[in-house]
């Protein structure tokens, strides 16, 4: 059998590390103690940790359901990387999405984390392939993308080309019992599943509103009242944060170079006049 196979109750007393405490590292935290087990989260800075303390605590109680095991996990926060990953079945890194630090960081895990940790990058645009130079053991590493849970629970699942098929099979059989779904990619994607066709409506949008022809609340309206969604485009964009999703622009343009520019230009105009979104109280909207 493989070190990397387990079933549910092999793992419901071992630690999730989430390498992590931004707007997905917390959230993803969430999930995982919703279901009983300890999750330890990681960051650099303790004013993160902190909040991301405070969002499991104010949240844990409504994702809670029937099947939670007797009390809800137990989440530590910590800025010691080792402290983290002791005992971890499971490591998911959700550093911000710049490839020379995820690289570096993912050497970090792999020099502190126990020899049987799976390790699951969150990474929404870079395969886990690209970061995986200072992994010594590259059959423990793949994908996991998270999306905006509790709320939104679906996971990108995907090979880094060389990941044990026990990490992919755990995975499908265990996330469920965590409150979120897997889905695997059957081969190598930037943007994976969702996120690629995800990336053509946001594009699209920003589009719209770059052009003039519309503004972001009628986009968003359009959009909720013809779908029957909660939030619109730019809603779900403010929550992510501009920084991020100008990121992510950036990094598909790389990949597929005939994207026009005007989404990305639109977004680099918010993000240099310091208007992140929900973080920073203003972005498309005001907070």
């Amino acid at each position: 059998m493989s070190a990397y196979s387990y079933a549910f109750d092999d793992i419901r007393n071992r630690p999730v590390a989430v390498i992590g405490a931004g707007t997905l590292g917390r959230r993803i935290a969430l999930m995982f103690a919703s279901r009983g087990g300890p999750v330890h989260i990681y960051a650099r800075r303790k004013e993160q940790l902190a909040e991301a303390e405070q969002y499991v605590a104010e949240n844990l109680s409504r994702v809670i359901d029937g099947r939670a095991f007797g009390e809800p996990g137990i989440v530590t926060t910590t800025t010691s990387l080792a402290d983290a990953l002791d005992g971890a079945w499971l490591a998911v890194e959700s550093a911000p999405e710049k490839l020379d630090i995820k690289i570096s960081l993912w050497g970090n895990i792999d020099q502190a984390a126990p020899p049987d940790t799976i390790f699951a990058t969150n990474s929404s645009s870079y395969p886990s392939r690209l970061m995986a130079e200072k992994v010594r053991d590259k059959t423990r590493l793949c994908n996991t993308h998270f999306y905006m849970p509790p709320e939104v629970n679906g996971v990108d699942l995907m090979s880094d080309g060389e990941t044990d098929r026990a990490v992919l099979d755990t995975l499908l059989a265990v996330l469920p019992e965590f409150g979120v779904y897997p889905f695997e990619a059957r081969k190598e994607c930037t943007g994976f599943i969702f996120n690629r066709v995800w990336a053509a409506i946001k594009r699209e949008s920003l589009a719209v509103v770059a052009e003039g022809v519309a503004r972001p609340e009628d986009v968003d309206g359009m959009y909720k009242l013809n779908l029957g969604a909660p939030a619109g485009p730019f809603q779900l964009m403010d929550l992510v944060g501009l920084d991020v999703a100008l990121d992510i622009e950036k990094h598909y343009t790389d990949v597929f170079p005939h994207l026009p520019t005007h989404a990305r230009d639109l977004l680099q105009d918010y993000v240099d006049a310091g208007k992140l979104g929900l973080k920073s109280g203003e972005g498309f909207y005001k907070y």
